[in-house]
């Protein structure tokens, strides 16, 4: 009885194994399409922003009341790898920051722990200090759009307006709406004529905060409970002016006493402006899985609908489109698969025949099919590193399927049936084949296998090219065997013997046995060559990710440490202006007093602070921006401020920003 051979019982099964390589293409055709899109693979980001607020403290009296409990009781917190704290007048912010090689999957229980750690301790704080902790700086806000042409309290109802109706769209996750601008009721009061009425500023101050209280009042007992509010809340200016204060001469109204008017909080929190105006940003997250082409498209057909409700004056700009980026990636991938699939066809025509050649070819497109059914089941969508990593795959797929078609047509040339040839390819060269594919597969196991968050990023170098190898390797032993049968000539059938060696055979052997009759020379060469690539590599840059390809260009803007929003405002203004009417530069986005929100996810927004900015200049393609960093480099700079400018790198930025800027203190406390 025979032994069990694949590539024999697929021979003998022909319209089964036509079956599934019909439906396989097909199938993987279908899914290959179906695929989410994305710029980047998501991963656990492992740091918190713990905020605190404390209004009149000084960064001392910040740190000593506020930072020092709160770091005693995260220090207990699991997987912390380290605290990093900066102080300032009234504010403080503590990144928790958890080490590298903590499971994912306990993340988010380590950030429910820290928010009870949080509860337990705030009754213990001064009163008037207030805690706060958000996780969500992971997401990325890939479709940024700007608001102009309006107050900022118009710009914020337009942005809202336009949340709503994007955050419908199918795929969205989360919405922002950057550089609102608190609206406050400032009451002018006339001090003689307070002190006529017999008040004191304090007193007024009382009779204000309880106007505003809201307080039970009991209830209504009918077919069913309603309860009954007395609410004092003020919505309005006339709300404030009829508001009735109590004094020693009886009851007046407010609007007596002082003026009343509406505006906005002095100063602000931060600043937004695009191309020089004051704006609005709303800034828009694609959800994780969801198809990114398509995503932008339905985003950019939403945003022109909008632009068409607009009032006179006001404009919706896009500032950042990821899905421009998503479409570039998978386009250069096409355009590389399909040139390296012209290079195999090429050479495998070339060197191996016209009918040898399409078996060669086809086991490529076979090969993907089938990668991408198991992409779908994996959840593995199209983004940097999955297609990175069939690009990679592209040059390794069809070495197993020339060497199972090569051993058919030796075999034939030696007058084998080709039923038994294709048979062969099972017999003498399966396992040899799914060994060299098992140690490529190992070469790239600590990528998908490290407990680190650049696995969790990457690992998918691993996981696509190891599943298309072995692929590749079952496609080599199952299917080209079939198909050699079907598509592979007749060559020198009944012979019984060997075909005459070619010239080009007799050249290689020529040269083999040259080197072998010298092998010490051959040895020697070998480990020259070795030290002198060993040698070379140190000379080589060290940078895990290289630079992007996108076209912004970063400016960090520092002020000296203390200053005001509006000094930063100014110098921020002045780099505007100095940059305003160049060619080169699409669009000039500033947030003065926070960073940009995170439009690529190794883009790492600087934190609030009211003596720093972040300018972003998109420009109109990549030379243009490598021609605005030369620019910036040698410009003399901003009065009163020191700029940083770069470029965005694939590498991980989440690091916390540097200190310039910062009026008070700043640590590390290390777990």
């Amino acid at each position: 009885m025979d032994r069990f051979n694949l590539s024999r019982w697929a021979v003998r099964h022909p319209a089964l194994v036509g079956f599934l390589i019909a439906l396989l293409f097909v199938a993987g055709a279908a899914q290959f399409l179906a695929l989410g899109r994305n710029e980047d693979p998501g991963f656990t980001l492992k740091e918190m922003i713990v905020s605190a607020r404390w209004e009149g403290a000084s960064p001392a009296q910040m740190q000593a009341q506020i930072a020092d409990p709160v770091e005693r009781v995260l220090r207990g917190i699991d997987h912390l790898d380290y605290l990093q704290t900066y102080c300032l007048d009234g504010a403080c912010v503590i990144t928790v920051e958890l080490k590298d090689a903590a499971p994912p999957g306990e993340v988010k229980d380590v950030w429910q722990q820290v928010r009870r750690k949080l509860k337990d301790i705030e009754p213990t704080l001064p009163a008037g200090a207030a805690l706060a902790a958000s996780e969500d700086n992971a997401d990325v806000y890939g479709y940024v759009f700007a608001l102009t042409g309006a107050d900022n309290a118009r710009l914020v109802d337009l942005a809202e307006q336009a949340r709503d109706a994007m955050l419908r769209v199918p795929g969205a996750g989360k919405a922002e709406i950057i550089g609102e601008l608190p609206q406050r009721l400032f009451v002018d009061v006339d001090p003689r004529r307070l002190a006529s009425m017999g008040l004191s500023t304090a007193r007024l101050a009382q009779a204000l905060a309880q106007r505003q209280a809201i307080v039970p009042a009991g209830g209504v007992q009918a077919t069913m409970q309603a309860p009954v509010r007395l609410d004092g809340q003020v919505d309005d200016v006339r709300d404030l002016e009829s508001a009735s204060i109590p004094t020693p001469a009886g009851t007046v109204r407010l609007s007596d006493l002082a003026t009343i008017a509406r505006g906005y909080a002095d100063p602000p929190e931060a600043v937004v402006r695009h191309n020089g105006r004051s704006s609005v940003v709303l800034a828009v997250s694609m959800r994780p899985g969801a198809d990114g082409l398509g995503f932008g498209k339905s985003i950019r057909a939403v945003a022109e609908r909008i632009r068409h409700t607009l009032p006179a004056g006001a404009q919706l700009t896009q500032v950042e489109d990821q899905s421009a980026n998503i479409r570039e990636a998978v386009n250069t991938f096409l355009i590389k698969f399909f040139c390296a699939l012209t290079v195999v066809l090429v050479v495998a025509f070339v060197t191996l025949g016209w009918r040898t050649g399409i078996v060669v070819a086809l086991s490529v497109p076979l090969t993907l099919a089938i990668v991408a059914l198991y992409m779908g089941v994996a959840g593995i969508g199209l983004e940097r590193i999955s297609l990175g990593a069939l690009i990679l795959s592209l040059g390794l797929l069809v070495d197993d399927a020339i060497i199972s078609v090569e051993a058919m047509v030796v075999q034939m040339e030696q007058g084998v049936d080709r039923h038994e040839a294709a048979a062969y390819a099972w017999t003498h060269t399966a396992f040899p084949m799914l060994t060299g594919t098992l140690i490529t597969v190992i070469g790239f196991l600590p990528v998908g296998l490290a407990q680190s968050t650049t696995s969790e990023y990457a690992g998918g170098i691993f996981w696509v090219t190891g599943s298309a190898l072995l692929v590749s390797w079952i496609v080599a032993v199952v299917f080209t065997p079939f198909l050699g049968v079907k598509l592979l000539p007749d060559t020198a059938r009944g012979q019984g013997h060997a075909v005459a060696p070619s010239g080009l055979y007799r050249r290689l052997r020529a040269a083999i046995e040259w080197a072998l009759d010298r092998c010490w020379l051959v040895v020697g060469v070998t480990t020259a060559l070795l030290a002198v690539g060993l040698f070379g590599a140190t000379l080589v840059r060290q940078q895990f990710f290289p630079y992007s390809d996108r076209p912004e260009v970063m400016i960090d803007l520092a002020m000296r440490p203390g200053s005001s929003i509006e000094a930063t405002a100014a110098a921020a203004k002045r780099l505007e202006n100095l940059l305003h009417g160049d060619p080169r530069i699409r669009s000039i986005d500033s947030f003065i007093g926070r960073g940009a929100p995170r439009f690529y996810l190794p883009y790492g927004p600087a934190l609030p602070n009211p003596a720093t900015a972040t300018v972003m200049l998109v420009a109109s393609d990549l030379h243009a921006r490598d021609a605005l960093i030369e620019k910036l480099e040698r410009m003399p700079g901003v009065s009163g401020a020191s700029l940083h400018v770069r470029r965005l790198s694939l590498d991980q930025a989440w690091a916390l920003p540097s200190n310039t800027g910062l009026p008070g203190r700043i640590r590390r406390a290390c777990a």
